[in-house]
């Protein structure tokens, strides 16, 4: 991970995980100018480096969550150090990132691999989680056509759809969430957020939703002050602030 302390920190946190199609990662507009962003506001930011589906990981399903699990373990094993609270730890992502946000906060208590030291007694549940323009459900009406490949080689099994897809893991547990996507998104559909959203409501997780008319796949913190979704951040810092992340 890369750490960003914020000067003035208010004892949160978030787990930042670009996205990069489980291919490569988009470390600066979805990573390290949101850590500046959010160092702004108070919280403490940490850019997950994971190891990617394509780079062909005998558990490629499964690497991404593992190091987010990981992730989460570790901040709040250090967390005197960077002066956090470890109880409040969030995590956002962007599109094959937050499909990791969105599994991270679905499947955070699944045991998916060996405990390395003490920090993995610790609980990986965020605290908050949002997942930006994300890829998301398995649902092959909905679904990104390139997380199948990217995440198991081939069509998903109904085992597999049953066990990956975020939508279908939500329980009490799950975190309140951030939603924000863009209408006119080709690349990652706009299903993908709105199923979500409408699966946190039916559990009862607190959760809110933003959808812009304009926007496309892959905005992030792009500067491009003329268009609405600009505001995101400042969209989820609000967010954050009202859930509590900032003490």
């Amino acid at each position: 991970m890369a750490v960003f302390p914020a000067k003035s920190p208010n004892g949160g946190a978030m787990l930042i995980i670009p996205g990069g199609g489980f291919s490569w990662n988009y470390f600066d507009h979805e990573g390290y100018q949101l850590a500046d962003f959010l160092n702004s506001q108070g919280f403490t930011c940490f850019v997950l480096f994971y190891r990617l589906a394509n780079d062909g990981w005998d558990n490629r399903a499964d690497v991404g969550l593992i190091d987010a699990q990981r992730a989460m373990r570790v901040i709040r094993h250090h967390a005197a150090t960077f002066k956090l609270d470890p109880a409040r730890v969030g995590v956002t992502g962007f599109s094959a990132g937050g499909f990791i946000t969105a599994s991270l906060a679905t499947r955070h208590a699944q045991n998916l691999y060996p405990a390395v030291d003490a920090a993995d007694k610790l609980d990986a549940r965020p605290f908050a989680s949002a997942p930006i323009y994300p890829v998301l459900t398995l649902d092959p009406k909905v679904a990104y056509q390139g997380v199948f490949g990217s995440l198991f080689g081939g069509p998903a099994t109904p085992e597999q759809v049953a066990r990956h897809s975020p939508e279908l893991n939500i329980d009490a547990r799950t975190p309140p969430t951030f939603l924000c996507h863009a209408e006119d998104d080709t690349t990652v559909p706009v299903g993908n957020t709105t199923l979500f959203r409408d699966a946190l409501k039916a559990k009862n997780i607190p959760v809110e939703t933003h959808l812009f008319a304009r926007g496309g796949h892959g905005f992030g913190m792009k500067p491009e002050l003329d268009q609405p979704w600009h505001l995101w951040p400042q969209m989820l810092a609000a967010f954050l602030n009202r859930e509590g992340l900032a003490g």
